[in-house]
């Protein structure tokens, strides 16, 4: 149906409209648009093939790479459900996520470690017909960290994945360079927004400053969102050997942002126009603080996202409401009921609204750390650190950081006096966790704070002692 809003619609008008402009572009690879949805229609026939149906999970090892789009696009054009995978996960978080999940088929960029779908054999008899596809029909599953540790499946329909892209230029205005990978959902609503104006989607394989600068002169890119810390990286690496006039809009989010960062940024880029972005992979854009206010609102993220309305409960938690919410959780109804009451989302952010109405975020209603865009289940953390043979117990915190939004803490009671680095620490995670997950900081206790009747940590207590600490000079902040 023509009022349908569809991902593969969006690949394919792309297609007729600038059928040789670049769609994706990763180091020396790229696909144009004719390309992309050419594709994206090949796949769709072989995962047909290969029995794949209507509203079934493809798993998708989500190293960086221009193929991840032929995989969102092929999944949109049948019906089925785009899943990306974290390739930093242990085996052991994987096997958890395909566990519930339970995809039809897991793909692999390298067809060593998974099967290559490119591969696949097309139908014998011709062309399979393509399955109608719903606006409201599941579209992706992005995995997000939950209260308890166990991983939560945020599903996102067509319609909400499309209206989170809005409305883009009806022309082409310039590349978008992506510090985001591909398992985060920044990195498909950027690609689509982009998209929609006939733009390259440009990713990198690291969000470092070289890379990120050199796909800024290479593509003479229009547009590059970062988080505070890595713009704080590009702010401290030497720029002056690139060619960064393209540049026009330099915007960031996800976390914190100091007004040092931002002077910093208006000085280094003074054709750009700054916004900070507030929102979620459950709600999509919440909040939005244009170059207007960056210095008068100072702390702010801004007003209501057109379309978004915003409320405080009695807690001063933040609920939103908007026609781009997420579905639910996957296979989780407990969850889902908890989140979303009433069509409105619980954000689990405490919030503070001043007389213009802007909101400004306070804290957390809930235990999840937001470190560096990505969401972390302390719980998870917990156990892992105190299977530890040194620790008689352990438990992390996330503590604010100007950088990352919260950093993680450990708290340890080392056993029997034995001595506890940060480096062993987080050696022992490896296995267990992936990097982000593990403690960027560590203070040793003789005993942490529980609750008398449950014994449940009081993250809160160690935040308070950590704080303390750094501010009598016991805890080095690196």
């Amino acid at each position: 149906m023509a009022s349908e809003l569809l991902i593969g619609d969006v690949i394919r008008t792309a297609a007729l409209r600038l059928p040789d402009n670049v769609a994706i572009a990763l180091d020396d690879e790229a696909l144009t648009f004719a390309e992309l949805y050419q594709r994206s229609l090949d796949l769709a026939q072989r995962l047909l093939a290969a029995g794949v149906q209507k509203g079934d999970r493809v798993a998708w090892r989500a190293a960086t790479s221009v193929h991840a789009a032929v995989v969102y696009g092929a999944t949109a054009l049948i019906g089925a459900v785009f899943l990306p995978i974290n390739p930093a996960y242990t085996p052991e978080e994987e096997a958890r996520i395909l566990a519930h999940a339970e995809p039809a088929l897991m793909l692999d960029p390298d067809p060593v470690h998974g099967i290559d779908c490119f591969a696949l054999p097309l139908p014998g008899g011709g062309p399979l017909p393509l399955p109608t596809v719903s606006e409201h029909d599941a579209c992706v599953i992005f995995y997000t960290s939950g209260t308890t540790g166990e991983p939560k499946g945020c599903i996102l329909t067509h319609r909400s994945e499309r209206l989170r892209a809005a409305n883009s230029e009806p022309w082409p205005r310039g590349a978008t360079i992506c510090m985001f990978p591909q398992f985060h959902m920044a990195g498909w609503s950027f690609a689509l927004r982009t998209w929609l104006s006939g733009d390259a989607m440009v990713y990198v394989r690291r969000a470092d400053a070289a890379d990120l600068l050199s796909a800024v002169e290479r593509h003479r890119a229009h547009q590059l969102y970062c988080v505070p810390a890595v713009w704080r990286r590009i702010l401290d690496h030497d720029r002056s050997g690139y060619d960064l006039a393209s540049l026009r809009y330099v915007d960031t989010g996800t976390s914190a942002v100091t007004t040092d960062l931002l002077r910093d940024l208006a000085a280094a880029f003074p054709e750009g126009r700054i916004c900070i972005a507030y929102g979620s992979t459950e709600a999509g854009p919440v909040c939005m603080l244009g170059p207007d206010h960056l210095f008068s609102k100072n702390g702010s993220v801004g007003l209501p996202y057109p379309g978004a309305e915003i409320r405080l409960d009695e807690q001063g938690q933040m609920w939103v409401r908007n026609p781009w919410l997420f579905a639910g959780y996957f296979r989780n109804e407990d969850a889902t009921r908890a989140a979303l009451v009433d069509g409105w989302y619980a954000t689990g952010d405490l919030a503070e609204r001043d007389a213009d109405g802007f909101f400004s975020i306070v804290g957390r209603a809930r235990e999840i750390i937001r470190t560096g865009g990505e969401s972390v289940a302390p719980v998870e953390v917990d156990l892992v650190l105190q299977a530890h043979p040194e620790l008689a117990d352990a438990a992390v915190a996330g503590v604010p950081d100007p950088d990352w939004g919260e950093v993680i803490v450990a708290f340890v009671v080392p056993r029997g006096g034995n001595a506890i680095t940060l480096e062993a620490l987080r050696s022992h995670c490896q296995a267990s966790l992936a990097p982000y997950k593990a403690p960027r900081r560590l203070m040793v206790l003789s005993s942490l704070p529980r609750t008398g009747a449950t014994r449940q940590i009081e993250r809160k207590r160690l935040i308070a002692l950590y704080a303390e600490a750094v501010a009598q000079g016991g805890v080095s902040v690196p």
